[in-house]
């Protein structure tokens, strides 16, 4: 079982955001699974990543210090993430590298900040590898 059980991004536009996300992520084998008023659902097997609406109807931010890192298979898919990425309209915060500040040797990643400001890590040797 793993810790987490989800995670989710506050959007102001869900339909943008999910064709944002869905052009990122389906160069991960990540692809919306389900979607409806308010909402967009992104898995490979079970969601495990949510775009939403803010429930108390007040504008989304991103978190100071806070990002979602996605798992790619490897290091390729990192550097065609991040270029679909910037193609969709993300800004870079990271272009694709090995990472020496991680506790783990040869982590492969870039950044992103997605078009509604929350920051996006692509990582191949993470933690989850």
């Amino acid at each position: 079982m793993t810790i987490i059980d989800h995670m989710s991004l506050g959007v102001s536009d869900v339909p943008a955001a999910r064709e944002f996300y869905l052009t990122l992520l389906s160069k991960l084998g990540i692809n919306c699974l389900a979607e409806g008023e308010g909402f967009a659902a992104f898995g490979r097997v079970r969601v495990e990543f949510l775009l939403l609406a803010p429930f108390d109807g007040c504008a989304a931010s991103a978190g100071n210090g806070a990002h979602v890192a996605f798992a790619a298979p490897d290091r390729k898919a990192v550097t065609n993430a991040h270029a679909a990425g910037l193609d969709a309209g993300a800004s870079d915060e990271g272009a694709p590298g090995v990472r020496a500040a991680y506790p783990l040797p040869d982590v492969f990643a870039a950044y992103l900040r997605d078009p509604w400001g929350n920051k996006i890590e692509v990582v191949h040797g993470g933690f989850s590898a």
